[in-house]
């Protein structure tokens, strides 16, 4: 642990990142290449831990420390805090070693006071300012440090003011008047809290430094850690930075910018800024900012002299940068810089772009880039042809790319209630007339956010780019009205409960729903991802039941099928009273009769696969859930028997053969009913017990792979027997398929390359993978089943029930479900595979449960030396991308072994 507490700008540097947060790492850094940085200091995230360790307190002789860095920024800005003349200002800001946007808490003006307000008008002579630095200091510094929600200032006290006196923004208050709105703060204050507003300034800034480190706990902050997999454990800085102020008058101003586009990725500028405005003011949504480019019209210099800083920093930092400053009578201060924020697209062009600038390399580029920014690649677009008949709502900023449909609701609580955005709720888009961070449950939960106010660099935009969320802000046109649950456009009134669709990419709002169509990657994306074809050593397969899924796979560059279950095509309409039949029957002629149907359909679909993966490897599953899983509800027959009962006794006529008919599936149904059916009749025991269904897949697969083959087309089929525990299992389903393979190969009179293989998805399978390797030609890991049997977790109750009390009490760190457990699953994996090709030289291993679509999980995957990861059609460039990712680690691993 460091000694030192208090880092001046001038002591620290942009690799003290651990240390000093990224905000305070970053500040040092441009203090230290020469740019203009209101002098200040950082508090070490080592003092927010010792805060949690010693029960929320300061830690002893920490205010001495502080009180001697503001001796020297006081020298350094020849001002005094607290003092009757030339008074020093400050800011409080958090800044942990990752970007957070908006989680945690910010104060600024501290050090205000009568005294220091009276000395401040007495210097500028612009009591308005002063005043308007004052209420603002009460409002955030009450929220931080009292928990007085701004709410109760701004949309209450200040609104209600300004109605009062005809105003339609605070730039029509005087200075009187803002003079009696800071009163009325004051008085709120102390009605709510029952002290006055403390007035020493050292009080104010260790009230202040509590509450940003208090901060680091507050729900939205623990949620976005969660959503962003960011440790709890490292705590934030808190930087106390020297005011300067960009509400001092009409040559003043603030804003934020982005060195390149952060929604598509141009390289130009992009940002926005207000002139007689504070910070708060543009990234809020209070007043609707205008475009940087302004800038260059109304101070020329100033502009010139922000755009090449902006190229310095980018040029420094060889990435985008996130840029904050102040313009205080014509001269410009840096506030803030960081790697900034953006939406898949434009990292992807951005990365690719630096490459052939020469400012990265290849490989930099792939690790740039996360899966989440190639998922937002994907999302969907408005059918053009929808558009001709479509209403426009309204027109607003295109601050996040993307289509959403959804449901209209007004508030977060209700959105995170109905909907889960790319999960099984409701399809929801939340509306706001500004979004603020204590929405970001509500926003992730919805397909799109629609905001009334505000910019492109507002918090709403802000927040949706980060998780690809399609976003329109500054819909000027909406008159939201929260309590009512409804907006205005004009005459049309949208009700909570009303389809909208939004345009993220175009700023536009329609009423209804519109059809969405699925978007096309090429240019920047391809480029990318033949880079990350180029260096992974991993394949990359997709997990596809039908020709439609396969298809989509290829697009995406699968290199083959690593899971087909072939279940999936039994519950089509058409087919499930044939499977049914085949259940129920005890006539084996009849149960023949149904599986050489069944053959006939499912040689169809394999052909229709086999054509499109055109010579690429499909591995077949044969069929793996309990029986009964074909058959209907047992609760809901007993139900309907139950009913049918009762009519006939209460006399109605001609139901007794519906009642017999129910009774016997009800019967037949009982019969197979299990206690624990995901461990019961399944996968190879379903093989051993009902060994003509299995015949019959493999039939259909191999008669499929012949037909194709004698068309002059390659095939290579791996058929795959579940859910084997021992190699007596394996042995004798697999010698009786293969005696069946060698059948139809001298039936058809052509050469089949197939396999046989098995998943391992049973913790006894990869306890005993030598043995089993003399029978199997390749493993594929069953990670859903194996984490559920290894952990002795049902998948259903665990997470309905019990994981999320784990997560929050760090039982464990990640859900085993989503991202693979390396110490217990993946040590089984790596045994398994070790074992396995000890036994059969060059044994083909892969996964093929959820978690081959999973970053985390396919590192692990390549360390442990899987040939592939199989995956969802729509993950397969995302596991492209981390099998690269993976190599390129790898690579760096070793290097610094060595």
């Amino acid at each position: 642990m460091s000694k030192k507490r208090v880092y001046l700008f001038r002591e620290g540097s942009a690799s003290m990142r651990d240390l000093l947060g990224g905000k305070g790492a970053n500040l040092c850094e441009m203090t230290n290449i020469g740019l203009p940085v209101p002098p200040g200091f950082t508090i070490t995230t080592e003092v927010c831990t010792e805060y949690y360790e010693s029960g929320k307190a300061l830690p002893a002789g920490l205010m001495d420390e502080i009180k001697a860095a503001v001796t020297d920024v006081e020298t350094k800005m020849g001002r005094q805090f607290g003092g009757s003349k030339l008074p020093l200002l400050v800011s409080v800001r958090s800044g942990a070693k990752f970007s957070m946007p908006g989680m945690m808490d910010t104060v600024l003006n501290l050090g205000l006071n009568p005294t220091t307000i009276e000395a401040m008008i007495a210097e500028t002579n612009n009591p308005r300012f002063v005043y308007d630095s004052y209420r603002r200091f009460i409002m955030m510094f009450s929220d931080v440090a009292f928990d007085l929600s701004k709410h109760g200032f701004d949309e209450e006290i200040f609104s209600d003011y300004k109605k009062k006196v005809g105003a339609k923004t605070d730039l029509d208050l005087n200075a009187e008047q803002m003079k009696e709105v800071s009163t009325l703060f004051l008085k709120h204050v102390k009605d709510h809290i029952g002290r006055d507003f403390p007035t020493d300034p050292y009080e104010q800034l260790a009230l202040a430094i509590e509450a940003v480190f208090r901060s680091w706990n507050n729900d939205r902050a623990i949620y976005y850690r969660r959503t962003e997999k960011i440790p709890d454990e490292i705590g934030t800085a808190v930087n106390v930075q020297s005011m300067v102020y960009g509400n001092a008058g009409d040559d003043c101003g603030t804003g934020v910018a982005f060195t390149r586009d952060p929604s598509i990725g141009t390289h130009e500028v992009f940002g926005e800024y207000l002139m007689n405005a504070q910070g708060e003011d543009v990234v809020a949504g209070v007043r609707t900012p205008v475009p940087i480019s302004e800038l260059e019209r109304q101070s020329p210099a100033v502009f010139k002299q922000f755009m090449e800083m902006s190229k310095t920093l980018e040029n420094h930092y060889r990435d985008m940068q996130d840029l904050e400053f102040t313009i205080e009578h014509n001269k410009l201060f840096m506030l803030q810089c960081r790697s900034g924020k953006r939406t898949g697209p434009a990292a992807v062009q951005i990365a690719v772009d630096m490459v052939h600038e020469g400012l990265i390399t290849k490989d930099e580029a792939l690790l740039r880039i996360t899966g989440s920014h190639l998922d937002q690649l994907l999302h969907p677009r408005i059918d053009p042809e929808s558009l001709h008949e479509a209403k426009l709502l309204a027109k607003g900023l295109a601050a996040s790319p993307g289509a959403a449909v959804g449901k209209a609701v007004f508030d977060a609580d209700r959105a995170a209630e109905l909907g889960t955005h790319g999960g099984n709720g409701e399809k929801v888009i939340l509306v706001r007339d500004e979004t603020n961070p204590d929405d970001v449950h509500g926003m992730m939960a919805s397909q799109g956010i629609l905001t009334a106010r505000g910019g492109k660099t507002s918090h709403a935009a802000v927040v949706a780019r980060g998780f690809g969320i399609p976003c329109v802000a500054g819909a000027e046109a909406l008159a939201v009205n929260v309590n009512a649950r409804q907006f205005k456009v004009g005459d049309v009134v949208v009700k909570e409960g009303d389809t909208i669709t939004m345009d993220g990419s175009s700023g536009s709002v329609y009423l209804g729903a519109l059809k969405l169509i699925d978007p096309e990657v090429s240019g920047a994306f391809g480029e990318l991802m033949s880079w990350a074809d180029a260096t992974r050593k991993m394949k990359v397969r997709a997990n596809a039941d039908n020709p439609r899924d396969a298809q989509q796979a290829v697009e995406f560059g699968a290199e083959g099928i690593g899971l087909c279950r072939t279940e999936h095509m039994f519950f089509e309409q058409d087919r499930l009273p044939i499977v049914q039949e085949m259940i129920l029957t005890k006539d084996e002629a009849v149960r023949q009769a149904a599986l050489d149907k069944l053959q006939i359909v499912q040689q169809g679909d394999f052909e229709g696969i086999f054509e499109v993966m055109q010579g690429k490897p499909v591995t077949v599953r044969l069929i793996d859930p309990p029986l009964h899983e074909f058959l209907p509800n047992f609760d809901g027959l007993v139900a309907e028997t139950t009913e049918l009962k009762t009519r006939i006794e209460l006399g109605q006529k001609g139901l007794d053969e519906q009642l017999e008919a129910k009774t016997t599936l009800l019967h037949a149904v009982e019969g197979m009913k299990e206690a624990n059916p995901m461990l019961g009749l399944r996968g190879v025991r379903l093989s051993i017990v009902f060994p003509g269904l299995v015949v019959m897949q493999t039939r259909a697969i191999l008669q499929a792979a012949a037909k194709l083959i004698k068309e002059g087309k390659q095939v290579f089929p791996e058929i795959m027997i579940p859910l084997v525990s021992t190699v007596n299992e394996l042995r004798v389903v697999q010698l009786q398929l293969e005696a069946e393979a060698k059948k139809i190969v001298e039936e058809q009179g052509v050469e089949i390359p197939y396999m046989f293989g098995t998943m391992i998805e049973i913790p006894r399978a990869a306890l005993t993978a030598g043995e089993i390797a003399e029978y199997a030609q390749f493993f594929s890991f069953g990670t859903n089943d194996l984490t559920q049997t290894t952990f002795g977790f049902s998948r259903d109750d665990a997470e309905s029930k019990f994981l999320g009390k784990y997560a929050e009490q760090k039982i464990l760190v990640r859900n085993p479900f989503e991202t693979l457990d390396t110490v217990g699953v993946g040590q089984l994996m790596k045994m398994a595979v070790t074992e396995g090709r000890k036994a059969r030289t060059g044994l083909k291993c892969g996964i093929c449960g959820e978690h081959g679509g999973d970053p985390e999980s396919i590192y692990f995957c390549n360390q442990i030396g899987l040939d592939y990861v199989s995956c969802s059609p729509f993950r397969v460039p995302i596991a492209r991308l981390a099998a690269a990712q993976a190599a390129i680690q790898d690579t760096v691993k070793h290097t610094t072994d060595k």
